[in-house]
């Protein structure tokens, strides 16, 4: 991997965050774009520009259910001296055959039915009898209930411009218009305007596949019984579903356990549907520490030279999630990344690297790759301590209308509860050591 510094001081030194992220980015390539079903397609980026190939509304249409008329004929109309015009058919949404409306005449009118031949405006049917002689009608006959042809007469009590209630043909949009640009993320108005053009399918690049797994003999999957010295996985559930949520399609593997080989042949089962691969757990210096132990001699199999790529474990000048690990595996160079076990770390190296790295394989822009910072003032009862030479990243809940932002339980890398009741994460810079209340912080709200 090109960016990485050389293997001699990866393992000594200490990485910034933004050198981790950055050697990250640097091996992602945005994924290979296929043509996806229009609903296939919410959330992913569009690779081309979309065109208009027909005129939105496609004809002058209904924007009221009334009477389609000609001005001429309900000039000075009022409700002392109605208009009094002969009604020569019924227009409905979809109509194919439309009739002619002359002098004198009326065509009762859906919204979004096409306005008929001769017709110069449309007066709701609030401003009429509605057909039936008496009062000011409050709505349509239904077609079922109206007579024959649905001859006879209506009275008109107001004028009507020329062109009122009338939406014009291509009022929306032009034929030839830009509807899309390439780079366009597909949310469901997006998707509304390609259907509504005709467009079935579109081309984008797809949501990368991710696939989370976790390490640890002490795991049990929630809704098993819990055994002496065993927990439940919840670090699977948490990354796999902040992965959905930056976009990605997730498969969650339960907990694997502590066995070199074990894993090793688990991760190379899941490469067949992985653009990602996310580990949690055994990074770390201990003598369980398989994922690094693994990965170290990744995808050999057999001790010798790694097949390709390799994963480099490195520690980062950060806090909580100091041991990280990074590189690609397998014959396709899929990309890993290799996070600490505990789960305030995993979840907070999640936000910084591997929510990137998913951005970056949709092919978003790189200003939308990671979430937006914010500038918020810190509410607390006491001074924030924050070790040296290490950037620290705390829990925090953030007001955005007071500007803002109070710490959510202790600086520990375990506590989920405080995790779940947070909303932020207040970033201290490596050369802080203490911040006072009222300090301005940079504050990465996670909503």
């Amino acid at each position: 991997m090109s960016s990485r510094a050389p293997q001699d001081t990866g393992h000594h030194r200490l990485w910034s965050v933004d050198e981790h992220l950055a050697d990250v980015l640097a091996a992602v390539r945005p994924l290979e774009p296929i043509e996806l079903q229009l609903l296939d397609a919410q959330g992913c980026v569009l690779v081309e520009d979309v065109t208009v190939p027909v005129a939105l509304p496609p004809f002058d249409n209904s924007s009221m259910d009334g009477y389609a008329v000609r001005t001429a004929d309900v000039q000075g109309a009022s409700e002392e001296f109605p208009a009094v015009l002969t009604v020569v058919g019924d227009v409905a949404a979809g109509s194919g055959e439309l009739p002619t409306v002359g002098p004198g005449q009326a065509a009762r009118i859906m919204t979004g039915a096409p306005l008929p031949p001769g017709a110069e405006a449309v007066v709701p049917v609030e401003w009429t009898d509605g057909g039936t002689g008496g009062g000011a009608a409050s709505g349509m006959t239904p077609a079922s209930a109206a007579p024959e042809g649905a001859a006879g007469e209506v009275r008109v009590h107001r004028p009507a411009e020329a062109r009122a209630h009338v939406r014009a043909r291509g009022s929306d949009v032009q034929a030839g218009d830009l509807a899309l640009a390439a780079g366009t993320v597909l949310g469901p108005p997006q998707i509304a305007l390609l259907a509504a053009i005709g467009r079935g399918t579109v081309r984008v690049r797809p949501r990368p596949r991710v696939v989370v797994l976790s390490t640890g003999s002490e795991l049990v999957q929630p809704g098993e019984a819990l055994a002496a010295g065993t927990i439940y996985d919840s670090n699977s559930f948490a990354l796999a579903a902040a992965a959905r949520d930056a976009g990605a399609i997730a498969y969650r593997v339960g907990a694997v356990a502590d066995d070199a080989d074990t894993l090793r042949s688990t991760i190379e089962d899941q490469l067949i549907r992985a653009d990602l691969l996310v580990t949690t757990g055994g990074v770390s210096v201990g003598a369980y520490d398989v994922v690094k132990e693994a990965l170290t001699t990744a995808g050999t199999g057999d001790g010798e030279e790694p097949q390709s790529g390799g994963v480099d474990f490195r520690k980062l000048a950060m806090q909580p999630g100091k041991p990280q690990g990074f590189g690609t595996v397998g014959p396709d160079h899929t990309p890993l990344l290799a996070l600490p076990g505990n789960p305030v770390s995993s979840y907070v190296s999640f936000e910084l690297f591997v929510r990137p790295a998913i951005r970056a394989l949709m092919g978003l822009p790189a200003a939308q790759v990671s979430r937006p910072s914010v500038r918020a003032v810190l509410k607390a009862d006491a001074p924030l301590g924050s070790p040296a030479a290490r950037r620290q990243y705390l829990r925090g809940t953030y007001d955005p209308e007071a500007g803002t932002v109070s710490p959510v339980g202790g600086s520990g890398s375990h506590l989920i509860a405080a995790l779940a009741h947070a909303d932020s994460l207040m970033v201290v810079p490596e050369d802080v050591t203490s911040v006072e209340p009222g300090t301005e912080l940079e504050v990465i709200p996670l909503g």
